[in-house]
This record gives C-alpha cells, sequence and structure tokens, in this order.
C-alpha cells in the first residue's frame, strides 16, 4: 500500500529553503542558549570555593548554603517576601477573578475601555507608580509605611494580571456547558462550583503563580512603599554594594528550585485533576 503523501511535501518551497530551515533551527538554539546561559553560570558559581565567583571555577562546595542558612538577615528579608507574596497572591487571585466575569460576561458598555482601564498599572513606568503610591500613602492616607502599603501596591499590578489571564479563558468558554448544566437541574452555584471553576481552575492557577513570581521579584515599588522591614530584593540590593558573593547565588539556586518545584507541582495537579474528571465521566456514561 503506498505511503500517503504529507501536505507539506506537496507545498511549493524555495531553493533556499532546507537552508531556512537550519538557519532558523540554529538560530532558535542560540536564542535558548543566550536565555538560559546566565541561569546556568548563576547555579554554578553558588557552588564556587572562592569567595569572588568567576572563571575559572577553582572548586566545588556547599559552604555558601551552609553561610546562607546560617546567615538571620536573608532568612528575615526571605520570610518577609514570602509572606507578603502570599497574602498578594491571595487577594490578587480572588479579585482578579472576580472581577473578569463581569467584564466578560457582565454586558458592560465598552469592555474593552474597561478591560484596558484595568491594564493601565501594567504600562505605567514601575518608577512613577511607586512615587504615587508614596504620595497617596504618605501625604493622602497618613499611613505609616510597613507591610501592608507593600502589600496594596503590589495589588495594583498583579490583580490586571490576573483579570488578564482569567478574561481569555472566560472568553474562550463554552457557554453550553453551562445551559447543559442547567438543564440537568444544577443551580448556579453549583454550576459555578463543579462546571466554571474546574474548567478555568489552570487560568486561575497561573495568575496565581503569576502573582507569586512578580511580587517576590519586585523591587521599585517596594522601594518606596515599604518601612523598616526589608524583603528579599531590596536586602540583594544592598548586598551589591559589597559585590556579589556565591551567598545570593546560592539564594537565588534555592529561589529557582522552589519556583520549578511548585510549578512542576501545580501542573501535576491539574494533570491529575483532568484525569480524575476523565475517569468520572467515562464512569459516568457507562452508567
Amino acid at each position: 500500500m503506498p505511503k500517503k503523501a504529507s501536505p507539506v511535501d506537496s507545498m511549493p518551497v524555495g531553493r533556499f529553503a532546507r537552508q531556512t530551515r537550519w538557519g532558523l533551527i540554529a538560530l532558535t538554539g542560540a536564542v535558548l542558549v543566550f536565555l538560559y546561559l546566565p541561569i546556568a553560570f548563576l547555579i554554578l558559581f553558588s557552588f564556587e570555593t572562592a569567595a569572588t565567583p568567576g572563571l575559572p571555577i577553582t572548586g566545588l562546595t556547599l559552604h555558601w548554603y551552609q553561610v546562607l542558612f546560617a546567615d538571620g538577615s536573608i532568612q528575615k528579608a526571605v520570610g518577609t517576601s514570602v509572606l507578603v507574596a502570599l497574602i498578594v497572591t491571595v487577594i490578587a487571585t480572588i479579585v482578579g477573578t472576580m472581577v473578569a466575569f463581569p467584564l466578560v460576561r457582565g454586558g458592560l458598555p465598552k469592555p474593552g475601555v474597561l478591560r484596558l482601564g484595568f491594564t493601565m498599572p501594567i504600562m505605567i513606568p514601575g518608577v512613577l507608580l511607586g512615587i504615587g503610591l508614596l504620595i497617596f500613602f504618605r501625604q493622602v492616607l497618613k499611613v505609616p509605611l510597613g507591610l501592608q502599603t507593600v502589600v496594596a501596591g503590589h495589588l495594583v499590578f498583579t490583580i490586571p494580571f490576573v483579570v488578564l489571564i482569567v478574561s481569555a479563558r472566560l472568553q474562550g468558554f463554552d457557554r453550553r456547558l453551562e445551559w447543559a448544566a442547567a438543564d440537568l437541574g444544577a443551580d448556579t452555584r453549583r454550576t459555578l462550583r463543579y462546571i466554571v471553576l474546574p474548567l478555568i481552575a489552570p487560568a486561575i492557577l497561573a495568575g496565581a503563580l503569576m502573582c507569586v513570581t512578580l511580587s517576590i521579584d519586585e523591587f521599585v515599588i517596594t522601594f518606596f512603599t515599604i518601612g523598616p522591614q526589608q524583603t528579599l530584593p531590596l536586602y540583594i540590593y544592598t548586598q551589591i554594594k559589597f559585590g556579589v558573593t556565591p551567598e545570593v547565588n546560592a539564594l537565588a539556586t534555592l529561589m529557582l528550585a522552589v519556583t520549578m518545584t511548585l510549578l512542576l507541582l501545580g501542573t501535576g495537579l491539574m494533570a491529575l485533576r483532568g484525569r480524575v474528571t476523565a475517569r468520572r465521566r467515562r464512569n459516568a456514561e457507562q452508567l
């Protein structure tokens, strides 16, 4: 039986199609190396024996990780950043998801303009946003700077990301699933719990992970809204004045490992949930 020809094989190609394809592959590989090579060196330098990391590598050691875990100032800065990130993630995910529903389904006039209004904080430079928040907190509200002002400042630019991600998922949502649930007797609350939320859960999770990353990494707005406390980016900034040590590289490596672990855990949970849902659907169809 003759092999079925691929549509790609019958497409007209230029004289240098093969060279162009290999050139694009090489360009893609070069871009990937450019993106990930600094991260690879950061991880490598965290195991450097010398106090000043650089090439060539003089030796490998875990000494800097021991110094990291024994440094109380780093632990306090990490704890502050994690606390702020958790609070910001919970509030921004809930508020952003709730705002996305009326933007997409509320029948509001000119929803595109409203969506643009929610994304404006993303477009404003961080320095201007930080100065504006500082003036608002100190001159208008007369509140002292502290963790509460940092959380409020982070919410200003994290909520729009959740709104955009969840809104995009809701726009592609098949409303016929909700109508089918209503036909089967499900009320609005049960439809939201068992139909809508499970299907948009990947978008909600993606928004939450984005909030965690942005909050922990934020420096400019934190610099203008922080009080006597110190977050991790501010601590690294103060240490840069004395030179980058492998201790900072070890801290960044641990943060990268935790981030990747959370990402893989979230992806695994969503895949497991999908398999469980598919298994339940098959069991229901068999009954």
